[in-house]
């Protein structure tokens, strides 16, 4: 078969399945409420925000120049990598150009082939890749199931090993039991791979994330990562940890070493996005009010961060619903398959602590009778 008839063939089967996707360029004045996106308290275009990133473009340039390990390590990234590891309670950070890198960098800088992963079921791509990409044996266990991880490690024997896990998962909005996945790991001498992507900025204290929330910000065994392109609303991740992981990051992570580092202006926009955080540490309240508000209106279960599942009864249903609420000045997601790690599709429905009243209650109005409408 040839490439042509191979590709034609694979975009026939996603179409019939109602799993194509395409880009749908916006502008920057669209009139939507947008919950789809990820800028869960609005720091994206707040003006503060905005003017730090566009000064940095203007004293540093448009881009980083180079690696880190070259000469893109400005001091942008180490002002903002102390306000990072301060803010989280951890004991240094190392910051990358995407959350994904964060993920990559950690699992594949820390495991190899003599090492052992036990993943979650339910954790993000980024980490499914890093597992595979770091030669491990993997192991994947049920969702949250505290005791599949204690027997996975119990048969490590003398390898090291790296358990894997979201602080608030991505799809369901659940969180995962971080004092007892800790308290397991310390047992057997694992670390505890955290992404909190969707905890920083919106769950515990000011928004520090779960691990800190729940006492755990100084245990030697846990690693965090954590992206600066959702509550923050720039764009980037990070690394944060002990300085002796974040050392053997800096000197073995493939996708730190050889990456350009973060640009400029996002690096400044996600410092600037944190110091706002930390002089207004109720705005993460405003997510879950709101979040608890919608959950109730369409009769799903609370999420424990800043997105919202609602099933939908397939593909193309999903599809529908979302086209619906567009028609209506109201931008949701939508999860299809193999986004979802139980195979079913559903709207993904960010609730944004930066909206104004008037405009979240037309959004409620519209996903309220859409969502009775279709389920």
């Amino acid at each position: 078969m040839s490439w042509a008839d191979w590709l034609a063939e694979q975009r026939a089967a996603r179409e019939a399945a109602g799993l194509q996707r395409t880009l749908r360029p916006r502008e920057p004045d669209e009139d939507l409420v947008d919950l789809a996106g990820n800028d869960y308290l609005g720091l994206s275009r707040h003006p503060e925000v905005r003017r730090a990133a566009a000064d940095a473009a203007l004293t540093w340039g448009a881009g980083a120049g180079a690696s880190r390990l070259v000469t893109g390590t400005t001091a942008l990234h180490a002002e903002l990598e102390r306000a990072l590891a301060e803010f989280t309670g951890r004991d240094a950070a190392l910051v990358l150009s995407t959350g994904y890198h964060a993920n990559l960098a950690a699992v594949t800088a820390l495991a190899d082939r003599d090492a052992l992963i036990v993943s979650d079921a339910h954790v993000h791509a980024s980490l499914i890749d890093a597992a595979r990409l770091s030669r491990a044996t993997v192991e994947v266990v049920p969702h949250n199931r505290v005791d599949a991880v204690r027997s996975a490690l119990a048969g490590a024997g003398r390898r090291r090993a790296i358990v894997l896990t979201e602080s608030v998962f991505s799809v369901l909005g659940d969180a995962a039991p971080l004092p007892q996945l800790a308290e397991v790991c310390a047992e057997h001498g694992a670390l505890l791979v955290v992404d909190e992507a969707h905890g920083v900025g919106v769950v515990g204290d000011g928004g520090r994330g779960l691990v800190h929330a729940h006492g755990l910000a100084g245990h030697p065994q846990v690693v965090l990562t954590a992206t600066l392109s959702k509550s923050l609303g720039a764009m980037g991740g990070a690394v944060l940890g002990s300085h002796a992981v974040l050392d053997h990051l800096v000197n073995r992570a493939r996708p730190f070493v050889f990456d350009t580092a973060l640009a400029p202006a996002p690096t400044a926009g996600a410092l600037r996005a944190l110091h706002l955080l930390r002089a207004e540490p109720a705005l993460p309240s405003r997510i879950h009010r709101r979040g608890g508000e919608l959950a109730d209106h369409l009769g799903v279960p609370r999420s424990a961060g800043a997105v919202l599942s609602v099933p939908m009864p397939s593909p193309r249903a999903a599809l529908a619903a979302q086209a619906a609420a567009l028609e209506a000045g109201v931008r949701v997601g939508c999860f299809r398959p193999p986004s979802v790690p139980d195979g079913t599709s559903r709207l993904r429905i960010t609730t944004r602590a930066g909206l104004p009243e008037d405009r979240w209650a037309h959004a409620l109005d519209v996903l309220t009778r859409l969502t009775r409408r279709m389920t």
